[in-house]
């Protein structure tokens, strides 16, 4: 699975035959646990004991990421890209295969968890901290920060506590904190969705310095637009399984060939 160094830069992220496996008890426990998760529990219905089922998120899934790339996971709903992400993350455990990280990856969101009873402004330090940012390096990128989220825009809601945030904007301030720090390795899942398009082109920009100045970003999407303006390779997840791994032009057309349209 591994490759030599003169065959490019180095490896980032190497996921070995990975499998992923929910059991989930109980008849009803996909309930109330999210699309992606009943879709999963759907796949594998019949024929299950009752009371427990298995649900087969991944499949024998190997890549190699490198230095400086930025790979979009593309699939339809349930197809496994977002579990694909939690583990490679480390939040996740394998049924089978390995994953091997160069540093640490960082998933959007997670380490820089907002809490609704604070303000923006405290989010922003402690989300900073929890990066693992010094508190003078938080303070030197504060207004950045603030500045590229927008909350501002209209009025001071960063001292505002959270929960007056609208999701669209405590979203665009969680990639903002996130997106503050070089990343080993950064993991995005869906974060440009939120906002103007305005936003979303100030994302793929920083996406872009992110790749120019650290190591390898994934980007979980359905709007194959931004994976066209942001990575330059794609993996093709459907059903658990590794459908396409290639250049972005070459596996968004296979993939919008068979979604029928320009979205998944």
């Amino acid at each position: 699975m591994a490759e030599t160094a003169d065959q490019g830069p180095a490896p980032t992220v190497i996921v070995d035959e990975v499998d992923i496996v929910y059991r989930v008890h109980g008849a009803g426990a996909t309930a109330g646990r999210g699309a992606a998760t009943a879709a999963l529990g759907r796949i594998l219905r019949r024929g299950q004991e009752r009371g427990v089922r298995t649900v087969h998120a991944v499949r024998n899934v190997s890549f190699t990421a490198r230095k400086g790339e930025a790979i979009g996971l593309i699939g339809t709903n349930g197809s496994g890209k977002s579990t694909l992400l939690k583990a490679v993350a480390g939040l996740l455990p394998v049924e089978r295969g390995r994953i091997f990280t160069d540093g640490q990856p960082s998933l959007l969101g997670v380490n820089a968890a907002l809490m609704n009873d604070l303000t923006g402004e405290r989010n922003v330090h402690l989300g900073g901290l929890a990066m693992g940012m010094s508190r003078e390096q938080i303070k030197q990128r504060y207004d950045d920060i603030v500045d590229f989220s927008g909350v501002n825009e209209k009025g001071d809601f960063i001292t505002l506590p959270m929960r007056t945030y609208s999701s669209g904007m405590a979203a665009r301030l969680r990639f903002s904190i996130g997106s503050a720090k070089d990343h080993d390795v950064l993991l995005i899942d869906e974060a440009l969705a939120t906002g103007d398009r305005s936003f979303q082109k100030r994302s793929e920009a920083r996406i872009r310095e992110l790749r120019e100045r650290a190591g390898t970003v994934f980007l979980v999407s359905h709007n194959n637009k931004s994976i066209r303006d942001t990575c330059d390779r794609v993996l093709w997840l459907e059903r658990g399984e590794l459908r396409m791994d290639g250049p972005t032009g070459e596996v968004l057309k296979e993939y919008e060939r068979f979604t029928g349209g320009g979205k998944g």
